[in-house]
C-alpha cells in the first residue's frame, strides 16, 4: 500500500519511518477502505473500522424500507461521533445520495475532517456535544440516528494496541467506567431527534450489549441487538415506536 501511494523513492521512505515509529497505516496514506470507499483521515483522527460495516449494512438495510412523507424523497440520516465521517458517507452512498446527511463531532480535528467526506456527499458537519449544535428544526425529523460513540472502559484503554492508544483521540475511545457513558447519553435524547418509527443504531460490544438494550428500554425505545462473527461486531438498534391513530 505504501508502495502504490509514494510518488518517489523520498516520499516512500519517508513514510515507512512513519510507519515503522508505530503511526497506524491510514494515518500514513492519509486515508482507509471503508465499505468499498476511500475515507480521507487525518492524522489524530479516529481510523474507521472493518467492524463498522456491520451498522453502515444494517442502517441502509432500515433506510431503503424508510417511507417517509409524500412530499420528502430523501431519508433523513443523523451520524453523532462521526469521527471522520466515514459511516455518514457510506450511507450516502449505500443510498444514492438519496439522504438528507449530518454529521457531528466534539473533536475540532475529526469535524475538520470529516468535511471532506460528508460535504462531497451534500452533507452538514457540525463541531460540538453530541445533539447540542444541531438545529432545532431536525428534531422530530431523523430517520436514522446512527452513533458509533466511543465504549472502551477507561481502565481498559492502555490495553488497545498502540496505533489506537498513542493516536487516536483520547475522546473517541473513552466510554467511561463501564464504557457505556456515551450511549447513555445518545440514547437519552434520541427520542426527542426520531421521527416516530425512526431507528437509532449503536456499536457495541457482545459483553455490553445487554446494558445497551436496557439503557434502550428505559428510554422507550424497541431494541434488538443484531451480531457478526465476521467481521467480530455488534449493534443494537433501538425503534422509536410509530405514533398511533388518534394519539400525539
Amino acid at each position: 500500500m505504501l508502495i502504490s501511494a509514494a510518488r518517489t523513492p523520498d516520499d516512500l521512505a519517508a513514510m515507512v519511518d512513519r510507519r515503522a515509529a508505530g503511526l497506524p497505516v491510514e494515518h500514513v496514506l492519509g486515508w482507509a477502505e471503508f465499505c468499498g470507499l476511500r475515507i480521507a483521515v487525518d492524522p489524530g483522527v479516529f481510523v474507521p473500522r472493518r467492524r463498522t460495516e456491520l451498522l453502515v449494512r444494517q442502517a441502509a438495510a432500515l433506510a431503503s424500507q424508510t417511507a417517509g412523507p409524500a412530499d420528502r424523497a430523501r431519508v433523513v440520516v443523523l451520524d453523532l461521533c462521526c469521527g471522520s465521517g466515514a459511516v455518514g458517507a457510506a450511507m450516502a452512498a449505500a443510498l444514492l445520495d438519496r439522504v438528507e446527511l449530518y454529521a457531528v463531532d466534539i473533536d475540532p480535528a475529526a469535524a475538520r475532517c470529516a468535511r471532506r467526506n460528508v460535504v462531497a456527499a451534500s452533507g452538514q458537519v457540525f463541531e460540538g456535544d453530541l445533539y447540542e449544535p444541531l438545529p432545532v428544526a431536525l428534531r422530530g425529523r431523523v430517520d436514522i440516528l446512527v452513533a458509533n460513540a466511543p465504549y472502551v472502559p477507561t481502565e481498559e484503554i492502555r490495553l488497545l494496541p498502540p496505533e489506537a492508544r498513542l493516536h487516536e483521540p483520547w475522546v473517541a475511545l473513552d466510554g467511561g467506567a463501564d464504557g457505556l457513558d456515551v450511549q447513555r447519553r445518545v440514547a437519552a435524547a434520541a427520542p426527542l431527534w426520531l421521527a416516530p418509527g425512526g431507528y437509532l443504531l449503536v456499536e457495541t460490544s457482545r459483553r455490553q450489549a445487554p446494558h445497551t438494550v436496557e439503557t434502550f428500554t428505559r428510554n422507550g425505545l424497541t431494541p434488538r441487538v443484531v451480531s457478526s462473527e465476521e467481521p467480530d461486531a455488534t449493534i443494537v438498534i433501538g425503534t422509536r415506536p410509530a405514533l398511533q391513530s388518534g394519539r400525539s
